[in-house]
């Protein structure tokens, strides 16, 4: 099949790359709760295009354990320097805000704390258990860093029984010294296929982002090699650089690509798979779960 042309300039985003900036009472009030509750959201920290969205539609995904990270990543643009300790009140107010919310399916991950001897894995356990004291109907989603390959931490959080264990592979394996240069991707291939040994019957997820460089066969063995460890869930999003800091977006990939990677991923087995320009991890996760 021929693949799309890629004509765009960078430098100057298209059309279909357009959001409506942040506003509105609805807004303004999650702003204001997730700030009254001294808590850290990724759609904030990591400067994410669907804040708007999101927010306003009284959601958000929660980011535990501080709001720096230990790791320094080419592509992210939470703050990377010296960490404290987390603070061991805050799963009770991200459960606490949750539930002002009305959440019924809450999305936590995490910045990476290489510091902490389980990588923060107890903090990830005892959120999750504070958001169903609180909302014993609710859906927990998990977005968990690799954990230095440490299967003890692993198996702590899978022990808690999340309704999606969620780790992103974020790219192909040649980009990783640039986009990932402190994480390993087979490690990251075997973190899901441990959590999937540890319990067959959760779902996971992972995700990529596309425009740094990849290319389709590339792309294609990535996909596949998720497919080997038996990850159900995939999620594809454009890249865009956060700041002038960051690595640039090599290309801009057209809407119609990601509907046929979208085809392609499920054919190769995915049971549910979110591809679009706008698409993330946590990307109206309570629909793609449904």
């Amino acid at each position: 099949m021929k693949q799309p042309s890629h004509t765009t300039v960078l430098g100057k985003k298209p059309a279909w790359l357009k959001r409506r900036l942040p506003s509105g009472p609805a807004y303004e009030k999650i702003k204001a709760m997730v700030r009254s509750n001294e808590l850290h959201t990724v759609c904030r920290e990591a400067m994410c295009p669907n804040i708007w969205e999101c927010y306003s539609s009284h959601t958000a995904t929660f980011l535990i354990m501080g709001s720096k990270c230990t790791r320094n990543c080419g592509f992210c643009s939470v703050s990377h320097g010296p960490v404290d300790l987390p603070d061991p009140d805050e799963p009770c107010r991200v459960a606490r805000a949750a539930s002002n919310m009305g959440l019924k399916y809450v999305v936590i991950t995490s910045v990476t704390r290489d510091d902490l001897v389980d990588g923060g894995a107890v903090f990830f356990v005892r959120t999750i258990e504070e958001i169903r004291k609180r909302i014993c109907e609710a859906k927990v989603e998990v977005l968990i860093p690799d954990f230095q390959g440490n299967t003890r931490a692993l198996k702590t959080v899978v022990a808690a029984r999340p309704d999606v264990l969620n780790h992103n592979i974020e790219t192909v394996p040649r980009l990783y010294p640039t986009v990932r240069p402190q994480a390993n991707y087979h490690q990251s291939l075997k973190l899901l296929e441990h959590a999937k040994q540890y319990d067959p019957f959760m779902p996971t997820k992972s995700g990529l982002m596309l425009g740094l460089g990849e290319s389709r066969d590339e792309l294609n063995e990535t996909l596949k090699d998720l497919r080997k460890v038996g990850c159900q869930m995939l999620t594809l999003g454009q890249y865009l650089q956060p700041t002038q800091n960051h690595l640039p977006v090599v290309r801009y990939v057209r809407p119609e690509e990601f509907e046929m990677i979208k085809s392609d991923a499920f054919k190769m087995g995915f049971t549910h798979v979110a591809s679009g320009p706008f698409v993330r991890s946590s990307y109206h996760a309570k629909e793609f779960f449904d």
